[in-house]
């Protein structure tokens, strides 16, 4: 099948089990009735009283689109992440951007923070350690004078090291049981749909993020050729790769505000995607964020449903979905298409 069939294919499939999840929970609804529904939650934003249109109205579809907007952010940071590398198992927290804003929740929690006026403390903390993790990482590697993806690893793996020896203490140290358990939640990641302001902010940095990269695609196929390559054809990569680096904290930060560490999706979407439709950043970037935010649209779905009165993390879930088919690629040694 040539590429460009390929990529049709695929977005018109993710598209289609997006929409299709909006009628999957307790209350199922076919596709005609979802359709029904969801045009009548467009053109009536009040509510009209029926429990269908309103379970769907103001619970299913905030948790859609913000489970989309969290899955494609992250899996285009990942799919960027693995170039600026230049290592296909690299995700968005490799460079210890996850520590710095567990650290920085684990913080939050511990001193009780809680709501900061109509921000959430704990969100907020979090996005302000991923800030500074990366603001380090880009000063390391300034003070350095280099800024080849060897010197930003190893930046970022005595961050994570730093980081993650401060989360173990604070979590030895916090004698509180509600305090330690509402770490352990927010570490396994929870979607939470409350406000479409908040939803409404994350898809436009989402939105902006995931165009800026596809407007970069030329550059990040130059980072997979490798910096002497790409000084011969007049590029030098290192301060792009800082510049991206900035960009994928500033969206990680955002997805950790709004629902604390999802792992897996940004290092399992962009592989697998690069499998079928190959390396080039133009077909692979738009792919990415279309499979990676309706992956995690039915992990969401599948963590509230699959057990009774019982919801597990969407953290949970991703890993679970994921670590099977990543096993399986590894094992099966494909190779990704050129």
């Amino acid at each position: 099948m040539k590429p460009v069939y390929r990529v049709m294919l695929i977005s018109f499939l993710c598209l289609l089990l997006t929409l299709f999840s909006l009628g999957v929970g307790e209350i199922s609804l076919s596709p005609a009735e979802t359709c029904h529904y969801l045009y009548l939650a467009l053109t009536s934003p009040e509510g009209s009283g029926m429990v269908e249109q309103d379970v769907l109205q103001f619970i299913r579809l905030p948790h859609l689109v913000l489970s989309f907007f969290i899955g494609a952010g992250l899996s285009v940071c990942g799919a960027v992440m693995q170039a600026v590398m230049k290592n296909p198992l690299a995700d968005p927290y490799l460079l210890g951007i996850s520590s710095g804003a567990s650290l920085g929740a684990v913080l939050a929690i511990a001193l009780g923070i809680g709501m900061i006026g109509s921000f959430d403390g704990i969100g907020a903390a979090a996005f302000l350690g991923a800030g500074l993790v990366s603001l380090l990482i880009l000063l390391i590697s300034s003070i350095s004078g280099k800024g080849e993806g060897l010197t930003l690893l190893l930046a970022g793996f005595a961050l994570n090291a730093a980081c993650s020896a401060a989360v173990s203490f604070f979590v030895t140290v916090v004698a509180d049981t509600s305090k330690t358990r509402s770490i352990q939640f927010w570490m396994m990641g929870n979607i939470r749909a409350d406000s479409w302001m908040a939803i409404g902010i994350l898809a436009i940095l989402v939105t902006a993020g995931c165009f800026y990269f596809f407007s970069q695609r030329r550059i990040l196929d130059l980072m997979l050729m490798g910096d002497d390559l790409s000084l011969t054809m007049g590029q030098k990569l290192s301060t792009y790769r800082k510049v991206y680096i900035a960009v994928m904290a500033l969206l990680v930060g955002a997805v950790v505000y709004m629902s604390g560490m999802i792992g897996f999706v940004g290092l399992i979407i962009p592989h697998g995607v690069r499998l079928l439709v190959g390396s080039s950043h133009g077909r692979l970037l738009p792919l990415t964020a279309l499979t990676g935010g309706t992956f995690l649209c039915w992990a969401d779905i599948l963590g509230r449903n699959a057990i009774s009165g019982l919801e597990l993390p969407v953290g949970v879930m991703a890993a679970l979905a994921g670590s099977p088919f990543f096993l399986w690629m590894l094992i099966s040694g494909k190779q990704v298409r050129r």
